[in-house]
């Protein structure tokens, strides 16, 4: 069994309402999806949502990446699941110049290796949560059921006073606050926020790279009256050689995200004590095989990690996100699923969406175990390219 077509296209889905943070405010995302066909017509679909300001690539450069690597080269004939995921794994994009962290065509990788595991688990019978069971049966640990944390982006006064009491109302436990935006006043609002959540809902911040190296203790102590379980991404990439002095003068948890997109990255906090967790989301990590991969070096050196997502996936993405969740153990935290409340095309014509309290079940069907909208996927489309056929 082989691949016998690829596409590719750039998707166009818009937002239900304004998402803002730090780094940016999105109305809209710009995605890529795959649309593998096999020899025995089985179909498979993979998404990719490229971010400039995370892992360096666009829409137009995640699709030009493909279009230039040599794929027919790299997809041989497979007889079973397994030969099918080694081949998956060797997978490789063309170089881009430049790229010393390894991190650049993440999400064009991410998008192909999705279509690909959706394939060949569809003709071969198995669910994407066996892939962990088979590559990293270290971290296998399935779950019939997960709960996802709930967030607060940029609402401030009455909104978040409003915000706090549905997540509390909602049933969450476990609640990600942004903070960082220019004109708040965090500390106070971070208070706020947990007087109408209560003491027992675990509360972390998300500071997407907006503080200076010089200024990171005193924010991050300005928040502890809060009790905050963990801080994300205190500074921007390139400052981020100053984390080590700052986990030694305080004792609250730094979480990777923009600065852990590789095993490149990976390597480096490990060996320079930059964080306590590791932040992986499938796309910008390149797919659902290179996050597991970031999980078991993060368990091996005694490092937590979570899953996280990234705004605008559609349920392609959730679904993905979905079997990485029920497959592997000690995951700190959880993000996702948000479809119907974020997306106005979720693509997919199941919902995927959480339930009450973040809950969601695990996906019993085999690939993906969901099915992709036709039509709506033709909504949002705004160029397709063949890759393969």
């Amino acid at each position: 069994m082989r691949v016998k077509e690829l596409t590719a296209r750039i998707v166009r889905i818009p937002l239900k309402k304004p998402i803002r943070h730090a780094s940016h405010t999105r109305t809209e995302t710009e995605n890529i999806v795959v649309h593998c066909v096999l020899s025995d017509r089985s179909i498979g679909h993979g998404e990719g949502v490229p971010r400039e300001y995370v892992t360096g690539e666009s829409a137009e450069s995640a699709l030009s990446l493909l279009k230039q690597t040599d794929l027919a080269g790299q997809l041989a004939q497979c007889s079973d699941f397994l030969e099918a995921l080694a081949m998956i794994e060797r997978l490789q994009l063309s170089p881009v110049p430049g790229d010393d962290r390894g991190c650049q065509g993440n999400a064009a990788r991410c998008a192909l290796e999705l279509a690909l595991l959706d394939a060949y688990g569809r003709a071969l019978g198995e669910p994407l949560s066996e892939v962990t069971k088979h590559l990293a049966p270290d971290l296998y640990q399935f779950q019939p059921s997960v709960r996802y944390s709930g967030a607060i982006t940029s609402a401030k006064g009455l909104k978040a006073r409003f915000a706090a009491w549905k997540m509390r109302f909602y049933g969450f436990k476990q609640l990600k606050v942004k903070v960082g935006i220019e004109g708040y006043d965090d500390a106070s609002r971070l208070l706020s926020i947990r007087r109408r959540v209560g003491k027992k809902i675990d509360l972390r911040v998300d500071a997407n790279e907006a503080w200076k190296p010089g200024e990171v203790v005193e924010r991050i102590r300005e928040l502890a009256p809060a009790n905050i379980s963990s801080v994300e991404q205190p500074v921007a990439h390139a400052d981020v050689s100053s984390l080590p002095g700052v986990r030694n003068q305080i004792h609250t948890p730094i979480m990777l995200d923009e600065s852990l997109c590789s095993r490149i990255d990976g390597e480096r906090a490990i060996q320079d004590g930059l964080c306590d967790l590791f932040n992986l989301r499938l796309s910008k990590c390149g797919g659902f095989i290179p996050s597991l991969r970031l999980a078991q070096l993060a368990k091996q050196h005694g490092l937590g990690y979570q899953l996280g997502c990234q705004i605008g996936e559609s349920a392609i993405l959730s679904a993905a996100g979905r079997h990485f969740a029920c497959s592997v153990a000690g995951l700190r935290y959880l993000e996702g699923s948000y479809d119907r409340h974020l997306v106005r095309e979720a693509l997919g014509e199941e919902n995927l969406t959480f339930g009450w309290g973040g809950r969601a079940p695990a996906l019993p069907g085999i690939g993906l175990g969901f099915h992709v909208d036709p039509a709506a996927l033709e909504r949002v489309t705004l160029r397709v390219e063949t890759l393969l056929g």
